[in-house]
């Protein structure tokens, strides 16, 4: 392929979608990598009306897969998400929506052989360093996408993508609490700063003043809220070891109060700038996993099961996601998993 052109399958992964490259089909040097997926994308545009994004972050995405040479990883995986508004192309965060994509991408392009009626691939995530398996519907020794899951924020329903994650914990910033504390206080907030693999922020909407039931669009109108959100996002930077985040992604800032639908919390998300409509995969887990650090702001407003195999729904705008987490004797998160479901859109070649 030209530098203007390379193949390309678009996939919704979760409630995300994008593109998903082979590695080799994309230019080698990063700067013209990220020139040739801005310019596919159409960015910077608030409307990508040149481009394949849908303008807006969920659906201006982008895995680049690769066969793996580690031991036991099947697939090396690394996700970029390209900016709406600016010409930025940004490996500073994981995204476990677009993960459940990889597996059957993976599969498709010839990576993974399929193994039966169901296919494990495992992935190795390069963001973040952390392995993820996820689990494929491969009747016959094809991939199929129809099934009877679903998930909130995708309507109908699809072939189940379980995905289960290990060694989640610091992956961004070296640890779980990177602080060592349950709880900090920024700006007069009380806030968990955790990363269990999605960097995050963890305070009560309450303490904000708001309820934490509010939709997305009131919150993204919201023009003072939003101010002191990103004051607090600036002074935590480089107290989770991530430097300088004013250009960054991460870390994502959530508004937790007590669930409304029967779930273990309702959480508001921001990502960072923007209100999301749900949650990220990687955000809920470590939404989730704040829910189990005693006296987290998290943890006060929190509805628990008992039991060392926990399921913690967590409630967002537009429905919940349910996380699968194991603790051990000590309380401690061992193990996260989440079901998610992923489609193939498209399969050609996309122009830059």
């Amino acid at each position: 392929m030209s530098s203007h052109s390379a193949p390309c399958m678009w996939m919704r992964g979760g409630t995300s979608k994008g593109g998903y490259f082979l590695k080799d089909d994309l230019p080698q040097d990063t700067a013209q990598r990220d020139a040739f997926l801005l310019a596919m994308m159409g960015s910077p545009d608030p409307v990508q009306i040149d481009g394949m994004g849908g303008a807006d972050p969920l659906t201006s995405k982008v895995a680049v897969v690769a066969k793996s040479t580690r031991d036991g990883i099947d697939v090396d995986y690394l996700f970029l998400q390209v900016f709406v508004d600016q010409a930025i192309v940004t490996d500073a965060q994981n995204c476990g929506n677009i993960l459940a994509g990889v597996g059957p991408f993976a599969i498709e392009r010839g990576l993974v052989a399929a193994t039966g009626d169901e296919t494990r691939v495992a992935i190795y995530m390069e963001n973040t360093g952390q392995v993820a398996v996820a689990t494929v519907s491969t009747p016959g020794g094809n991939v199929t996408y129809q099934g009877d899951a679903k998930i909130d924020g995708v309507p109908g329903s699809h072939a189940p993508v379980p995905l289960e994650f290990r060694d989640t914990a610091g992956s961004s910033c070296g640890a779980l609490l990177p602080t060592g504390n349950a709880v900090d206080v920024v700006n007069g907030v009380a806030v968990t700063l955790i990363d269990n693999g999605m960097p995050c922020v963890v305070m009560k909407a309450q303490d904000l003043g708001i309820t934490g039931y509010e939709d997305r669009d009131w919150l993204d109108n919201a023009t003072e809220l939003k101010s002191r959100i990103e004051a607090i996002r600036l002074i935590v930077g480089p107290m989770m070891n991530l430097g300088d985040v004013k250009e960054k992604s991460v870390p994502k800032m959530m508004l937790v109060a007590p669930p409304k639908h029967g779930g273990a919390v309702t959480v508001r998300s921001f990502i960072p700038h923007r209100a999301h409509a749900t949650i990220g995969v990687l955000g809920a887990v470590s939404v989730a996993t704040a829910c189990l650090i005693p006296g987290s702001p998290a943890a006060e407003v929190a509805e628990i099961p008992e039991g060392n195999r926990k399921l913690l729904s967590v409630e967002h705008p537009t429905g919940e996601m349910s996380c699968v987490l194991e603790t051990d004797d000590k309380g401690e998160v061992r193990t996260a998993a989440l079901l998610r479901t992923a489609r193939k859109l498209m399969d050609g070649v996309v122009f830059a």
